[in-house]
């Protein structure tokens, strides 16, 4: 088993709402599509774009399970949240449509993972728990409302099923956005320099699955993001990602905070 394509499976369950993440590297294959030929992007005009911007102010605000999140993306790291309304303006005025305001808060959040999301590698220990605590909580409520958005979550998908999945569960969503938050300034203040997950590690979270009684072909799913033939039906893949979740946050605190700090750094490279 290797470090690297373990962490990336890591990060890729991060996503979800890929609200801080989100958003990530693993994803599973999907058939090859043509490629559509480029079509030239109108341009806006700065009353557009100003008027655009004013219409996501509006949406967020009035969003309120979304406030707090809002506040301290604006509050603590005013310059990618500027960052984030000016192309979010320039696009919505170019499409002539606001995006909804679960894909705005995502898009934000995405925008600050990629300026500090390698700050969260460097949280304390209660920070990062709490970050992979509501992906836990996050994966069990997709399940409940549909596999297939579970198992893209857990890959690391975010499209339409998963924003209306957001607009019904915006308080859990949110929780997972400031949770993300919190480990990024967390980080930033502690600086916590972590060591590369040990061989040691990586053997105690496969013998964890084992004994939950998943089977080879869930295990190489989770841990290596191998598809068999035929693929793994959803619910069982999806329950197998719980069980991996789990299994991740019972190990020791010193292998579960290198395997957290890894997935979270590449994360944010990423």
């Amino acid at each position: 088993m290797h470090v690297l394509r373990l962490a990336l499976l890591i990060v890729s369950v991060l996503v979800g709402v890929g609200l801080l993440v989100v958003y990530f590297s693993a994803t599973r294959p999907v058939e090859e599509q043509p490629v559509p030929a480029p079509v030239e992007e109108r341009q806006a005009s700065a009353e557009e774009i100003a008027a655009a911007r004013r219409e996501i102010e509006t949406a967020l605000v009035e969003a309120p399970e979304y406030a707090e999140v809002t506040s301290r993306l604006s509050t603590q790291f005013p310059a990618e949240y500027e960052t984030f309304l000016a192309e979010a303006s320039r696009r919505s005025a170019v499409a002539g449509t606001a995006a909804s305001v679960d894909m705005l808060v995502f898009e934000a959040a995405r925008t600050l993972r990629a300026s500090r999301g390698i700050l969260a590698a460097k949280a304390g220990v209660a920070a990062l728990d709490r970050v992979f605590e509501l992906q836990r909580d996050m994966l069990r409520a997709l399940a409940l409302e549909d596999p297939r958005l579970c198992v893209d979550f857990l890959y690391g998908g975010a499209g339409d099923g998963f924003f209306r999945f957001s607009a019904q569960h915006r308080a859990l969503v949110a929780r997972f956005a400031l949770a993300g938050l919190d480990a990024i300034s967390d980080g930033q203040a502690a600086r916590i320099d972590r060591e590369t997950p040990t061989r040691d590690d990586l053997r105690a979270l496969e013998d964890g699955l084992l004994a939950k009684g998943l089977q080879g072909d869930e295990i190489e799913a989770v841990l290596d993001a191998k598809t068999s033939d035929p693929p793994i039906e959803d619910e069982r893949l999806c329950r197998a990602g719980r069980i991996y979740l789990d299994v991740l946050s019972s190990l020791p605190e010193p292998a579960r905070m290198r395997l957290y700090g890894l997935a979270v750094e590449l994360m944010a490279r990423s």
